[in-house]
This record gives C-alpha cells, structure tokens and sequence, in this order.
C-alpha cells in the first residue's frame, strides 16, 4: 500500500483551511494545515511534506516571505492562493519560485485538480532524462538530467516551471507553442484561465536569461498565437 502525500495548508481562514482540508482528504492525501508563518516553517522543516498550498495573506510573517524561505530550501510543488487579481501581483509571486496561483474566491475542485497535476509532474521529475539541448550558438545549454540551464558559463536560477518552459521550447526553435499547450507542458494539465500565468512565467524566464523585454532574442512572441524559441542562425 502506497504512503500519502503530505500535503501542508498554510490558511489562517479556518473556513477556508478547512474546506481545502476536506477535498485534499478526499482524494487520498494527508494535510497538515498551519495559521501563520512561522508555524509554516516549523512545520515544513518538520514534517517534509511533498506539496505546500500557500495563502499571501498571513498575519505577522507574509506568505511571500514564507514562500522565499521554503523555496531557498526545497524544489516542493507551491500553490499560491493570494486576493490580489494584478498581473504585476502574478509575476512578483512567481518569481518567488511557487509553481501555480489561485485567486480566491476559488473552486476546491480546481485547487485539488492543480494539486493532482503538480504531484504527478514532480514524479515524472524523477524519470531521468538525458538530453542536453545546446542553443543560441552554443551560449545557451538545457540539461535535461540535471534540471538546469546554463548561459555564458553560469547557472540560470529557474524555478521548476520557468526550467520546463525553458525546456519545451527550446526542443524545437521555431516551433510556435499556444499558451494552451504550454499549460499542459509545464503544469502537466489543461486548463484555459491559467493562460496569463503562462505570460508571467515568460516574463519572468526572459528576465532570467537577460532579455530586452522590448526585443528579445530567445523567446519569442508570436502574436496572437503563443511563443516560440529563436530558430538557429546558419
């Protein structure tokens, strides 16, 4: 018999918490739930689960705080559940290294749909892969096996989802993604409202990778279609 998943919910809303509680249940997992920050943490430390829902809106200690602290610490899948709608508000969580985003109010089925999704794609994580992509010229390497990207020399620090973005795009320049089917490459499901926050992961892999975001040379945006990698130059 196969051991749960420990999944943490840091919700101070006991309502919340607790219906987040009762759909997780439901499907099989085993929740620790916490109310503040660093609780979060303590807990985290303690009972090392394998994917953290994470509310922003924390009395004393910011989720976004705990988010940067867990993440300095672990690759676990993060769920961010946040009130803020902005897209600035998208980017900035993003780059905190969660790997999705909920806006309340939100669907518990939606929320377990996404945890499913995230805890399947960190055990395909675990399926070696042995490709090594070499790009622009050879000044941009994509190591499948390690899980890391390498430009001009140095390490690229990219959460998992900006690395799988990285890495489905550059498997084929030239090929144009619809942001649809980035969703189901980098989050592992389909799902139409997620779209936008493929844009601020696009965002944020272009800031990584020393773009001009008035004119980038990487990745490329295909207008009113999705994106694509810079095909090699002869």
């Amino acid at each position: 018999m196969s051991t749960p998943t420990r999944i943490l919910v840091v919700e101070d809303e006991a309502r919340i918490a607790e219906v987040v509680q009762s759909y997780l249940e439901r499907e099989g997992h085993m929740v620790v739930r916490a109310t503040t920050g660093e609780d979060a943490l303590e807990d985290f430390a303690r009972r090392r689960p394998d994917l953290v829902v994470l509310d922003l809106g924390l009395p004393r200690m910011a989720g976004e705080d705990v988010c940067r602290r867990i993440r300095a610490a672990s690759d676990v899948p993060i769920i961010m559940l946040t009130a803020k709608d902005g897209e600035e508000d998208l980017v900035k969580g993003l780059q905190l290294g969660a790997d999705d985003y909920l806006t309340k109010p939100f669907s518990p089925r939606e929320l377990t749909a996404r945890v499913r999704a995230l805890l399947r794609r960190a055990r395909s994580d675990d399926e070696p892969q042995a490709d090594v992509l070499e790009r622009a010229g050879g000044r941009l390497v994509v190591d499948s096996s390690r899980r890391r990207a390498i430009l001009d020399g140095a390490p690229v620090d990219l959460t998992e989802s900006e690395f799988r973005l990285l890495q489905t795009l550059a498997r084929f320049p030239g090929r144009v993604y619809t942001r649809f089917e980035l969703v189901e490459k980098v989050q592992g499901y389909q799902f139409e409202a997620y779209e936008r926050t493929i844009d601020a992961h696009v965002k944020n892999l272009r800031r990584k990778l020393g773009e001009d975001a008035r004119d980038p040379r990487l990745i490329l945006t295909a207008y009113g279609r999705g994106y694509a990698f810079a095909e090699e130059q002869m």
